[in-house]
C-alpha cells in the first residue's frame, strides 16, 4: 500500500452517502463503503464508487435536482478546463452536449453557465491545435537542419552568426529561455502525463486505453526534443569557435546564462546548458576549460548533482515553489522543474504503486497523490511570463543549425587534437 506523505490528507477519496430513509432502494450503494461524519476511507471497490456516483433509476445521489446540478457544472467545468483533448473527438462533444441538453432545463442560470464551458473548449481546444501545429513547424525546421549536419564527414563548415552576436547579456538569454520553456509548458496538459505511461486501462480491462498515443503526448515529446535541442546548441556554441580563447568566453558566457536560469527558477534551463556543458565532445578541451573562469559552473554542478536521488536540486526547488506561493509577481512566481527528473518521478509513482490493494479496492491514495503532483506543475505551467520579448534571440533558439554528435566530435578534435588512442581512431573514423 502506498505510504502516506506527511500532511498528506485523501479527504478526496470520500464519497458520502445520501441520507438514510425508511425504505431506502437495495440498488444504491452497498452498505459499509462509506461513512458519513465517521473516519475517511482511503479505498473502494469500482462498483461501489460507480454506485455512489452514477443515479439510476431507484437511486440518486442527491435527492434534488436543483442540489444535484451545480455540482454537475462544476465536474463539467473543470473536465472541460483540465482535460480539454478528450474533447477532441466528435463523440465526445456530442456526449458533453447531451448532458447539456438534459440540465439545462433544470434552472435558466445553467444555460448561461453551459454555454461558457463549450465557448472556453472551443477556445481551448483552437489554442492546442496553434501551439501543436507550430511546435510541428519548429520541430521541423530543426530537424531538417539537423539532418544535413549529420552528413558531414570533415570539420562541419563554420556557422555564419552565433549566440554572443546576437545576445551577449547572459539575463536576457536567460530570460528569453524561460520564455520559450513556459510556452512549451502552457500546451502541456495533466492529460498526457497519464497517457505517457499508462498504455492499458490501470483498472480494467485488457485493450490499450489510447487509439492515437503519439499525438496525445505531442506536446510532452516537443519538450522533450527542445530540452535536447538546448543541450546541443550549448555544445555546438562552444565548439564552433577555432581560438581557445572564444571557446573560453563563450564557456564563461553560458555559465553565467546558467546562473541566471537558477535565479529566475528555470531549472530546466538550467539543466540543459550544464548538460550541454558536459557533453563529452566538451568536456575534453582541456586547454579551452584551463582558460575559463570556472567556479561558478561547479557550484552549479553541484546544485544539480544528481547524489542522494538530486538532494540539493530537490532543495532548491522546494525554495522557488515557497517562493511562488508567497510571490506579489509573476517574476517571483516562476518555476520550471527539471522536467525529465519530474517525468521520472511520476513514472515511478505510477510503476511503483499498484491501482489497486490487494482486497481489489482501488487504491485512493496513489492516484491522489498523483494529482498533487501533476497539479502543482500544472499550477507552475500556468504563470504569464514576465519578461519582454526579444523576437531575434528566439528565432536564433529555435532555427540555429546545430551540430550532430559526429559534427561536434569533428569540431572538438579540430580544436584540440586527439589525446589518446580511442580519440584517435574515432577521429580517423569520423574523418
Amino acid at each position: 500500500m502506498f505510504t502516506t506523505p506527511t500532511g498528506f490528507s485523501p479527504h478526496l477519496a470520500c464519497v458520502e452517502p445520501e441520507e438514510e430513509e425508511e425504505e431506502a432502494p437495495q440498488e444504491g450503494p452497498e452498505p459499509g463503503a462509506c461513512l458519513s461524519d465517521g473516519p475517511m476511507i482511503t479505498s473502494a471497490s469500482l462498483d461501489t464508487l460507480i454506485q455512489n456516483l452514477v443515479p439510476t433509476a431507484d437511486y440518486y445521489p442527491e435527492a434534488k435536482v436543483r442540489k444535484f446540478g451545480p455540482k454537475i457544472l462544476q465536474l463539467l467545468t473543470e473536465w472541460t478546463e483540465t482535460f480539454p483533448s478528450d474533447f477532441r473527438e466528435e463523440k465526445m462533444v456530442g456526449h458533453l452536449k447531451d448532458i447539456i441538453r438534459r440540465i439545462a432545463p433544470c434552472d435558466e442560470a445553467y444555460w448561461k453557465t453551459l454555454n461558457q464551458v463549450l465557448q472556453k473548449l472551443s477556445q481551448r481546444l483552437a489554442q492546442m491545435n496553434q501551439g501543436e501545429e507550430s511546435i510541428v513547424k519548429v520541430s521541423l525546421n530543426a530537424s531538417s537542419i539537423s539532418d544535413k549536419l549529420v552528413a558531414f564527414k570533415t570539420k562541419p563548415p563554420p556557422i555564419q552568426k552565433d549566440m554572443l552576436s546576437i545576445c551577449n547579456d547572459p539575463y536576457t538569454l536567460a530570460q528569453q529561455l524561460t520564455h520559450v520553456e513556459l510556452e512549451h509548458l502552457s500546451h502541456i496538459g495533466p492529460e498526457e502525463f497519464v497517457q505517457a505511461f499508462v498504455q492499458k486501462d490501470p483498472l480494467d480491462g485488457t485493450q490499450p486505453c489510447f487509439s492515437d498515443q503519439k499525438k496525445k503526448t505531442s506536446n510532452l515529446e516537443a519538450y522533450v526534443r527542445w530540452f535536447n535541442r538546448l543541450c546541443y546548441l550549448v555544445a555546438t556554441e562552444i565548439c564552433m569557435p577555432a581560438k581557445k580563447k572564444q571557446r573560453a568566453q563563450v564557456i564563461e558566457f553560458f555559465i553565467d546564462v546558467a546562473r541566471e536560469c537558477f535565479n529566475i527558477g528555470n531549472f530546466n534551463s538550467l539543466m540543459a546548458i550544464i548538460s550541454g556543458m558536459n557533453m563529452s565532445p566538451v568536456s575534453r578541451l582541456k586547454k579551452t576549460w584551463g582558460k575559463a573562469k570556472t567556479a561558478k559552473f561547479f557550484i552549479l554542478e553541484h546544485q544539480m548533482d544528481p547524489t542522494g536521488n538530486f538532494y540539493n536540486y530537490r532543495t532548491a526547488l522546494r525554495g522557488a515553489a515557497h517562493r511562488s506561493q508567497t510571490a506579489n509577481s509573476n517574476r517571483e512566481r516562476i518555476v520550471i522543474p527539471f522536467f525529465s527528473l519530474l517525468i521520472k518521478d511520476i513514472y515511478f509513482l505510477n510503476e511503483g504503486c499498484a491501482n489497486r490493494l490487494p482486497n481489489g479496492h482501488v487504491n485512493f491514495e496513489k492516484f491522489v497523490e498523483l494529482a498533487r503532483q501533476v497539479g502543482e506543475f500544472m499550477t507552475w505551467k500556468q504563470v504569464e511570463c514576465p519578461f519582454e520579448e526579444d523576437r531575434s534571440i528566439l528565432h536564433y533558439l529555435h532555427t540555429a543549425p546545430i551540430f550532430s554528435e559526429d559534427g561536434l566530435y569533428l569540431a572538438s578534435y579540430e580544436s584540440e587534437s586527439p589525446e589518446n588512442q580511442v580519440e584517435k581512431d574515432r577521429w580517423k573514423a569520423l574523418r
